[in-house]
């Protein structure tokens, strides 16, 4: 049997776009509403006649720029779906090294996923082969425990035109990810050649292991910035990089490590010509911190095996900041950077004073909500969503709550383990033990009372089940049951109004 499997995070990305389309529906609806009344009345009672309610919804996640007409532009997503041809993308040149420049020496670190973290397969349980994790057990450390990349190649990082401000958030990676492409594919062991500014993001990973993919089969995918700070010289960005890597060869089979996310930030000068500062890595500051998949065959139709595992440390950091590979004396005659003795010569940087900034953490949420735009709705620990619950007496829902339903859940989400630890605090133990006892592998979407109790869930598989449009099913292409691109929102929607009606009944009684 295939077993599909997604952690929270990618359960989430999964849902949010269809989600965050029927908010800005309303929204767009509304704002409609404000400047003409009568006349989009009108338009979408048409409209509706015409096409039906899934036959609108269709149209309207089509039509960005909601003037009730499709331009070619707006159509394309169909047509390279009917006709199987895609535009080549559009890449922008790739920075080359100048050899004139500052050079950047980067170290990499990593202690190995802890086995023993890995909830299920050990050797010989569910048919786990020493071969099926032969590329996991071999990666131990680094691939280039260092290296010199050119200051310039950080341009990559720099905002777009009209993304300046503190604050701003951009793709340096877009996902190519939509209703019509479904997920990649599994079966594949060597990732494609980068181009234009995935070349600097799949050099940086390469450090770690030589077989990175920088855009992950499963939404969340790609790569988002966020301007933290500012100066005249300046800028601090911070980013967050969904990708994976792909730890086996032939003859064996695919396995896929995709840790939860990378995050890290860059202090570079606006002209990419210095950089003062970079760090990236893996945040490990949760009991579990990476997804793992593996094939037992050769084709996408073999059945996978899945488990989660804690990677202590991966991460790349500067040794510091950028310098110039040489420099000139006092008459203009070229030195290198030893300065013709056996000491280097010392390097002495200004400080940087920030115009305008925003925290950590602040930059921090604002790329989490670029990822997934549900995330503007708080998702609080589980202990204080239920403390929340009681004092508002609403419903806690477990899994990404759908925006228009704020007002009627408290959201949260956990790991087992932790759940499990739960359940020897005396306060948590009892809602611990609840929802341990409706749980079931690997993600379950719960709503429960603010005491704890499960009034309605649904299982992940079964939920993707219902909703996922898988690439190869070309018969699916316009399946729509109950909304645009599958039938996610609908069965969501359905998912969150039947747990509202069992906890009525419940506190009923």
């Amino acid at each position: 049997m295939n077993i599909k499997h997604e952690l929270p995070f990618e359960i989430i990305a999964k849902i949010a776009f269809s989600l965050s389309s029927l908010v800005l529906m309303a929204v767009i609806f509304l704002n409609y509403a404000i400047r003409s009344p009568y006349c989009v009345f009108l338009q979408q009672e048409v409209a509706l006649k015409a096409l039906g309610t899934e036959g609108l919804f269709l149209f309207s996640s089509l039509d960005t720029n909601h003037d009730l007409y499709l331009s070619p532009e707006e159509f394309k997503l169909v047509a390279e779906k009917l006709t199987g041809i895609s535009p080549p993308a559009d890449f922008e040149e790739e920075v080359t090294h100048d050899p004139n420049g500052e050079t950047l020496t980067l170290e990499a670190k990593m202690q190995p996923l802890q086995l023993d973290t890995m909830t299920k397969s050990k050797d010989g349980f569910l048919g786990v082969t020493h071969s099926s994790l032969s590329g996991l057990r071999s990666w131990q450390s680094p691939a280039v425990p260092s290296m010199s990349f050119s200051a310039s190649q950080f341009r990559a990082f720099l905002p777009p035109k009209n993304k300046g401000e503190v604050g701003d958030t951009w793709w340096v990676i877009q996902s190519e990810l939509n209703i019509f492409t479904g997920y990649l594919p599994n079966n594949r062991y060597h990732p494609p050649a980068p181009r234009g500014k995935e070349v600097l993001i799949h050099s940086l990973l390469s450090m770690f292991h030589p077989r990175p993919f920088i855009k992950s089969r499963f939404a969340p995918q790609g790569t988002v910035a966020c301007i933290r700070a500012a100066s005249d010289f300046y800028l601090d960005i911070v980013f967050r990089i969904h990708a994976e890597f792909q730890l086996n060869d032939v003859p064996d089979f695919p396995f896929w490590f995709t840790p939860g996310q990378f995050t890290g930030n860059i202090i570079l000068s606006r002209d990419s010509s210095h950089v003062r500062q970079f760090t990236l890595y893996v945040p490990n500051d949760r009991t579990l911190n990476v997804d793992m998949e593996w094939l037992y065959g050769a084709t996408e139709n073999s059945n996978m095996e899945v488990d989660i595992g804690y990677l202590p440390q991966m991460e790349l950091q500067a040794a510091g900041p950028s310098t110039p590979s040489f420099i000139q004396d006092e008459e203009g005659n070229i030195i290198d950077s030893r300065g013709g003795g056996s000491d280097p010569i010392q390097f002495v940087f200004e400080d940087i004073h920030w115009t305008s900034e925003i925290s950590r953490e602040e930059a921090a949420r604002r790329l989490e909500v670029t990822f997934y735009p549900f995330k503007k709705v708080s998702y609080l620990p589980f202990s204080e969503a239920f403390q929340r619950a009681q004092e508002e007496s609403e419903t806690v829902h477990l899994s990404p709550v759908l925006a228009l339903l704020n007002q009627s859940f408290i959201s949260s989400w956990s790991l087992v383990k932790e759940l499990e630890d739960m359940q020897q605090n005396p306060v948590e133990s009892q809602r611990a033990r609840l929802h341990l006892e409706n749980y079931n592998f690997p993600v379950e979407m719960m709503v429960a009372l603010p005491n704890g109790t499960i009034v309605h869930h649904i299982n992940a598989n079964y939920f993707l089940d219902q909703t996922s449009m898988k690439p190869e099913e070309e018969a699916a292409t316009f399946s729509f049951s109950g909304g645009f691109e599958d039938p996610s929102t609908a069965t969501y929607i359905n998912f969150l109004k039947e747990g509202l009606e069992k906890a009525k009944e419940h506190l009923a009684q």
